[in-house]
């Protein structure tokens, strides 16, 4: 009779579980340190990252730990780790509210298909798939999270039986019938990356967040539409698109707690978990092995690869914005010059200066006043995830940029379709730096168009159609708007309310140079603008973060980097 044995990336555990049931420190450090991303991952995705993923996994693992001395068969630590993860899932769910209202959501709280597109790297199908558990309901995500990794490779179909606690054959026609709405998911997902313009009208209303209710109106919407019904390409089914995706890393610095003390301790014994581990927890000493730590009073563990290794910190760089961080103070605003000065900040601060300069509101200057020279940056070349010129029409719309060198983004505003308030895009995961170098030579989006009535009708809109409304505090964009880029960055549109579209291409000195100076002379409005003064206190764009939220558009709009 052959024997299944518990794995996990080829390594074989049995005798490292039967070492720390024995009292091994190392052993039960490697354990958990082991077995940590498989629970994180089927946790993250059966709750889609909401904030109880961390205290949810820390249950599990904490239970995992205290009961390992129970565990009489080393090769079914891994269907037995799944079960209790499962359980403590469902236990959650039990615990919680069936419906909570949208403004009490946590909005520090992860989104894990963000995460598991972002640290994956999926494109095409593959992102679709990650972007459609969104819109599945909690049971289905459930079962979702341990298909998933059986695709992948990470679970076989008995332990996923075991963990949901039904037989194999009952298991078989609950995953068809998930299988089933997670194509219906993909569908909404494809359909939203389109075009349709009655699909635009409808999501009109839609405030962003999957739920049952829109799921139910966009499938009905998708079945009834020639244009989103028809498949661009070829649909992939999706478990020939997970076969082979690795786990998705925990992320670095995450940290757990397995503390023992108090009623926590004595049930732990009382199962038969080993008074040699339990001995080696609540001695003062520490043990630490790579990536993971076990500690006196408890078990941590921080998660951080070698090649995670943080470099050690700028001489005055600023935290990373968070969510919920204190905005920094508003810069004063910029003067109408064609060159703003820096701010009383900036000249408080001798070294490092990146990230402490931001735009403000300011005045358009003289039409006829020419820039300033444009300072020559280093330039290797920039590459797009949209290629050579990427055009964003609509909400969660992105492009990331790579390299050294100038990037345009161009506004097109229509409120002709759609007026309102406009939810500007967003820089974010920046890896480098990022500088608003200049603005281009012919208008800003608040001249006057030729030909108007009192100059009333501007590129915002005008009184018969309406106006796009920027938010208190924005800089006026101009119609082209130059940035430089010194690592990576990813520019995403956030369109509600107004309608607008941005187009980026990866351009150069010589064009920005070009642009800046191309005014009146030649029929345009005005000259443009060089915000770029060659230094570290050149302008950073107001809303970037180097951080990856859920929503794009929930960067603060004073950020610092």
């Amino acid at each position: 009779m052959r024997v299944e044995r518990t794995e996990v990336d080829g390594r074989q555990w049995r005798s490292t579980i039967a070492a720390a049931q024995a009292g091994d420190r190392r052993a039960l450090d490697e354990l958990v340190e082991g077995w940590l991303p498989l629970v994180y991952n089927i946790v993250g995705r059966a709750l889609n990252g909401h904030a109880d993923v961390d205290d949810v996994v820390q249950e599990t693992m904490l239970r995992a730990v205290g009961n390992l001395g129970s565990l009489r068969d080393p090769d079914s630590f891994r269907s037995w780790l799944v079960a209790i993860a499962m359980r403590q899932i469902r236990d959650r769910a039990r615990r919680s509210r069936p419906t909570a209202p949208a403004d009490e959501v946590p909005s520090d709280a992860a989104d894990f298909a963000e995460l598991t597109v972002l640290r994956l790297q999926l494109e095409g199908q593959r992102r679709e798939v990650a972007e459609a558990v969104r819109w599945l309901d909690d049971e289905d995500r459930q079962l979702l999270s341990l298909w998933w990794l059986e695709v992948a490779g990470e679970l076989t179909r008995r332990e996923l039986a075991a963990a949901v606690g039904v037989t194999r054959q009952h298991a078989a026609v609950r995953v068809q019938r998930m299988k089933e709405r997670l194509e219906t998911a993909r569908g909404i997902v494809r359909a939203l990356d389109g075009a349709c313009p009655d699909l635009r009208e409808l999501t009109a209303r839609w405030p962003g967040r999957p739920d049952s209710v829109w799921r139910k109106r966009l499938a009905r919407h998708i079945r009834g539409c020639g244009y989103c019904s028809d498949a661009r390409e070829s649909v992939v089914p999706a478990e020939r698109l997970l076969v082979g995706i690795a786990l998705v890393p925990v992320p670095v610095g995450f940290t757990l707690s397995l503390a023992f003390g108090g009623k926590t301790a004595v049930a732990a014994t009382s199962v038969g978990w080993s008074a040699k581990v339990m001995t080696a927890l609540t001695k003062p000493a520490v043990a630490v092995t790579a990536g993971a730590t076990i500690a006196a009073g408890g078990a941590y563990v921080v998660t951080q690869t070698p090649e995670d290794t943080p470099r050690p910190p700028q001489a005055a760089a600023p935290a990373v914005p968070t969510a919920t961080s204190t905005p920094a103070p508003p810069a004063p605003p910029a003067p109408s010059s064609p060159s703003p000065t820096p701010s009383p900040l900036v000249t408080q601060r001798k070294t490092d200066l990146y990230g402490t300069v931001v735009d403000a509101v300011d005045r358009a200057p003289d039409p006829n006043a020419r820039p300033a020279a444009l300072p020559r940056r280093p330039e290797t070349g920039i590459t797009s995830t949209g290629g050579a010129h990427a055009v964003m029409n609509h909400r969660g719309d992105s492009v990331t940029l790579t390299g050294r060198g100038y990037v345009l983004v161009r506004w097109q505003i229509s409120p002709k379709y759609r007026p309102g308030a406009l939810v500007m895009p967003t820089w974010t995961g920046l890896d480098g730096k990022l500088f608003h170098v200049a603005s281009g030579g012919g208008r800003r989006m608040d001249d006057p168009l030729q030909g108007s009535p009192d100059g009333y009708a501007t590129g915002m809109g005008g009184p018969d159609i309406g106006y796009a409304e920027l938010p208190p505090g924005t800089q006026q964009m101009w119609q082209n708007e130059y940035f430089y880029v010194d690592g990576t960055v990813t520019l995403t549109v956030n369109e509600r309310g107004a309608d607008y579209g941005v187009s980026v291409f990866p351009s150069t000195w010589d064009d920005v140079t070009e642009d800046v100076n191309h005014g009146p002379p030649d029929g345009a409005i005005r000259y443009g603008l060089v915000r770029d003064t060659g230094r570290d206190d050149t302008p950073v764009p107001q809303y970037v973060t180097r951080d990856r939220p859920a929503d794009p558009a929930t960067v603060p709009q004073r950020s610092r980097v």
